[in-house]
């Protein structure tokens, strides 16, 4: 179930002098629309109203991006401070589905309309470790792979927080978000399996190529 949808509200970058960022989502009501963006728009997303303004994000292929409540309720035990839904710079935030373990290419069909295909993790940045003001964030997120799942739209339409999240379709492998990340960051022997993932970006694929060379 999608818990809340969040929208960006363009803020100082704490991590980039004059610099802005679409990190600080905040929950809205709905309904909002979600359609693929414009390949050749900087910094365009697939929610109405958000935007990400750095030349890393964005995009088809990250055009929103899930986080379980569950893993919050995680990251929040470990911190000791409360963390709000969108927090993490999420578009949705989730509750009862596994994000991280979320096949590369599954299809999700949100509400009655909305269908979003898995298609990388979310790998860290300096803009989320200044955002959230932990020390050592990164090496912290990364080693504890619980990445979140970036998805681009498959089919457009309107979501609302409380719509239903059901899993459509699962491709025949087994390389989830949290085996894609940890192969792109701590774990490169896993690099091999993502080269024959159809749905992973291509720019990931040449990345992994580059490094298994």
């Amino acid at each position: 179930m999608l818990l809340s949808v969040n929208i960006g509200k363009p803020r100082a970058n704490p991590a980039q002098k004059a610099s802005t960022t679409g990190i600080d989502k905040r929950p809205v009501d709905g309904p909002i629309m979600v359609a693929a963006p414009e390949p050749t728009a900087p910094g365009a997303v697939g929610l109405a109203g958000d935007r990400t303004f750095s030349a890393g994000h964005g995009g088809p292929d990250q055009a929103v991006y899930a986080y379980a409540r569950e893993d919050l309720d995680f990251w929040q035990d470990e911190l000791g401070r409360t963390l709000p839904d969108g927090v993490f710079g999420e578009n949705l935030t989730t509750t009862g589905i596994d994000v991280n373990g979320a096949l590369i290419g599954e299809r999700w069909r949100l509400g009655s309309a909305v269908v979003l295909e898995v298609s990388c993790p979310r790998i860290p940045c300096r803009t989320f470790q200044g955002w959230l003001d932990e020390e050592d964030w990164i090496k912290r997120f990364t080693q504890t792979a619980r990445p979140g799942a970036y998805l681009r739209v498959i089919e457009p339409g309107a979501i609302r927080p409380g719509d239903t999240v059901e899993k459509v379709y699962r491709p025949r492998h087994d390389v989830t978000a949290a085996v894609a990340f940890r192969a792109l960051t701590a774990e490169p022997d896993l690099l091999p399996r993502l080269l024959p993932i159809e749905a992973l970006p291509a720019h990931l694929k040449d990345r992994a190529r580059r490094r298994i060379a």
